[in-house]
């Protein structure tokens, strides 16, 4: 039992010492992405100070403050489109080496071979995230004070699943039709359109707020910032967290059947290294 849950873990493991050493040979680009990470969270709080004014009354939940509310915007949003792309990422490249097949054609369960190949692309947004918010809280006036930590994890965990599974399904139509980057952009684009990413989702004419309500990002962004500003309790959070619940419950299993088909039909046909 021990070892049948340690080898995949192994696996992961070696995808993530790869991808860290691979990353940190460039580390003048490693340098340039926190700086990049610094200036964006200025830009905004500059924008802040512009807006507040007019946009006070539809930021009454999030105590007025803009910079507070865009801010955890743009950290949740790092782990949707890491979730939304970083699977089909992978794969395009392991096609484009030819490492795909040889990955594929070991005992390693498909399933662990898709968690190890975007693994190092987590750790990554997670530290660019962690930088917004060393940087706005001890310099910028983010007050996470009153912050739930406890429930703010679990819906990270469960807002991260739910939008890796959807990256696995953008990752299984490029196994299929060899394409699938702009699919992804515009499913991307719209979920920050729509999902409450840089204004509230209250501003939306109520046709997009239903687009809305159909989105992981939208749910997830609600309670993160409701239990990061508010320390919203459990039972205040509880109808966004059963509505992310939901969306793993379904989006999961479906993205990884999806997978093995996807990638069992490629075997048949030969086509695992075309791209």
């Amino acid at each position: 039992m021990m070892a049948t849950l340690i080898r995949p873990l192994r696996v992961v493991w070696a995808f993530l010492v790869r991808d860290f050493f691979v990353e940190t040979s460039y580390r003048l680009s490693f340098l340039f992405t926190i700086g990049s990470v610094v200036v964006r969270a200025l830009v905004f709080f500059f924008l802040s100070e512009f807006i507040e004014s007019a946009a006070g009354g539809l930021l009454g939940d999030y105590g007025g403050d803009y910079f507070s509310f865009v801010i955890i915007g743009i950290a949740l949003g790092g782990y949707f489109s890491t979730g939304l792309s970083s699977f089909a990422n992978a794969l395009r490249q392991s096609q484009m080496t030819g490492t795909l097949e040889a990955m594929i054609l070991t005992p390693t369960p498909v399933s662990w071979l898709i968690i190890g190949s975007a693994a190092w692309s987590y750790v990554y947004t997670t530290f660019r995230v962690l930088v917004y918010l060393v940087v706005g809280a001890l310099f910028l006036g983010l007050d996470l004070s009153r912050a739930n930590y406890l429930a703010a994890f679990v819906i990270l965990v469960l807002s991260v699943i739910s939008f890796a599974s959807l990256g696995i399904l953008a990752a299984s139509l490029i196994m299929v039709i060899k394409r699938g980057n702009p699919i992804t952009a515009v499913f991307g684009n719209v979920s920050n359109l729509v999902g409450g990413v840089f204004y509230p989702v209250a501003i939306l004419p109520g046709w997009l707020q239903i687009a809305a309500y159909m989105l992981p990002i939208t749910y997830a962004l609600q309670a993160t910032r409701a239990a990061l500003l508010h320390g919203a309790t459990w039972d205040e959070l509880a109808a966004d967290i059963l509505a992310l619940t939901l969306f793993c419950l379904i989006l999961l299993p479906l993205a990884l059947i999806l997978f093995r088909f996807a990638v069992n039909r490629a075997r048949v046909e030969g086509t695992l290294a075309h791209y």
